[in-house]
């Protein structure tokens, strides 16, 4: 049986030191020809969403009534602000514990197919990963991004079907895995019918991400062994 398992990318694989919030004021300012009212991680709750859904919130909260026209531009500039910072993301940032070990022992398995489903836009999600040498253990064409969906459950959708595009291979609930460390990405994978592995390594504690719904909770991605029981059911 084949199993598509869709890791989260921010406070799951890694953690980019804060350059992430940077590059959201640098956007804003980019499209806006303004710096925003104050730091804008400050401002709205970034953990467990998507661009879209934040680029929304924080163009309102500044008196923007038609902020979807903006999204494309902001997107845009978010790419190009992150891409301006990578250095300091290499810097700053980190793979989390056991991050690369999990990953590589799930590539082994000839059952797994690994990608993401990530509230960053496609460009930065693949920036993150790739700062640290992760990308190279996932099929990054088959993942779900926040530029595909401002609504992370739509996500799972997205991904199952350029999975099966492309793999020719249908992956059901039973069969998808969403790996991620926040309550919102444990609705993601609840609401889009997916098996939810929730990894206590952000903000949020493991008595919260079980209460939000999670299948299994991990405190990190050190035990390689625990993460494959976990993820793959054994």
């Amino acid at each position: 049986m084949r199993v598509l398992v869709l890791w989260d990318v921010d406070g799951t694989l890694v953690d980019v030191g804060g350059v992430g919030a940077e590059a959201f004021d640098a956007a804003f300012e980019a499209v806006l020809g303004r710096v925003p009212d104050a730091p804008l991680a400050g401002m709205v709750s970034m953990a467990g969403r998507t661009d879209h859904e934040i680029t929304l919130e924080v163009l309102a909260l500044h008196g923007v009534a038609d902020g979807e026209r903006h999204l494309p531009a902001f997107a845009t500039a978010l790419v190009r602000a992150l891409a301006d910072r990578i250095d300091q993301v290499r810097a700053n940032g980190r793979a989390l514990p056991g991050a690369a070990r999990a990953l590589a022992a799930l590539h082994r398995r000839p059952e797994v197919l690994q990608s993401l489903l990530t509230g960053n836009v496609e460009a930065n999600a693949l920036a993150k990963l790739a700062a640290f040498g992760l990308e190279r253990y996932l099929d990054l064409e088959v993942g779900g991004y926040g530029s595909d969906h401002r609504r992370r459950p739509e996500l799972v959708a997205v991904a199952r079907r350029r999975a099966e595009a492309k793999h020719g291979v249908a992956f059901g609930p039973d069969q998808t895995v969403l790996i991620g460390d926040t309550p919102l990405d444990v609705a993601a994978g609840v609401q889009g019918g997916a098996r939810v592995v929730a990894v206590a390594t952000g903000r949020f504690g493991a008595g919260e991400l079980a209460a939000a719904g999670a299948d299994a909770v991990l405190e990190d991605l050190c035990d390689t062994a625990g993460v494959l029981a976990a993820v793959l059911g054994g």
